[in-house]
């Protein structure tokens, strides 16, 4: 039994060295591909600067993401606080909407509860990321928060493309889908970090999704409510 948890764990981690790899070889690659071809008029530089800062984001994002892959083997990864789970939610739909135009919405969100608000938020935030991935501009991404009984749930919502039945099963298990819009090209470690932080709580993330009508990922975590 060592021997097989021992050998799924080198396969994971050859693969998330895999997957760091080539999140931050794409990258890397157009950067030197548009300074090689910057030329001198100056509406072409703007447009080749603002391309290479955005993939130096990307970069970025993903020496983060490792980051917290890293931080998730210490004690004290997690540091619970009182978190108001309307205003945690009012919070993260305010912060999501940088991330592209989209019709963001707050669904339901009401408790309060003890839990790492700073790492459940990067978790919310790696889901909204992705749902922005199989959604265009008009449609809608809606992210809530509640307490069900012993659970606390956190959920992105969106009524974009859908996934596959076959990449659903694959995105359980925090690979991506091959379905992602090429202009939102992800850093491939996002759904790792929501993996890891919602390990950490002791839960786990279901999935709901129908082509064409859209996707719902709903953190699910056993919650110590403040009463």
């Amino acid at each position: 039994m060592r021997s097989s948890s021992r050998l799924r764990a080198s396969r994971n981690e050859r693969q998330l060295i895999k997957d760091a790899s080539h999140a931050l070889r794409n990258p890397i690659t157009v950067c030197r591909w548009q300074l090689e071809l910057l030329g001198d008029e100056p509406g072409e530089r703007r447009e080749a600067i603002a391309l290479v800062r955005e993939e130096l984001e990307r970069m970025e994002r993903v020496l983060d993401d490792l980051g917290v892959l890293v931080e998730a083997e210490e004690p004290d990864f997690l540091r619970p606080e009182h978190i108001d789970l309307e205003l945690f939610a009012h919070e993260l739909v305010a912060d999501a909407s940088a991330i592209a135009e989209r019709d963001w919405r707050l669904d339901r969100a009401e408790g309060s509860m003890l839990g790492d608000g700073h790492r459940l938020s990067e978790a919310v935030m790696e889901l909204a990321r992705n749902a922005v991935k199989y959604t265009d501009r008009q449609d809608v991404v809606a992210i809530g928060a509640c307490l069900d009984d012993s659970e606390a749930r956190f959920w992105v919502r969106d009524t974009g493309r859908g996934i596959s039945p076959a990449d659903q099963e694959r995105i359980l298990r925090f690979a991506r889908g091959t379905g992602s819009h090429p202009r939102y090209r992800g850093g491939g470690l996002g759904l790792a970090v929501v993996s890891v932080i919602v390990e950490a709580h002791g839960g786990h993330v279901e999935l709901e999704s129908r082509l064409g009508e859209g996707s719902t990922f709903t953190i699910v975590i056993p919650a110590r409510a403040e009463t």
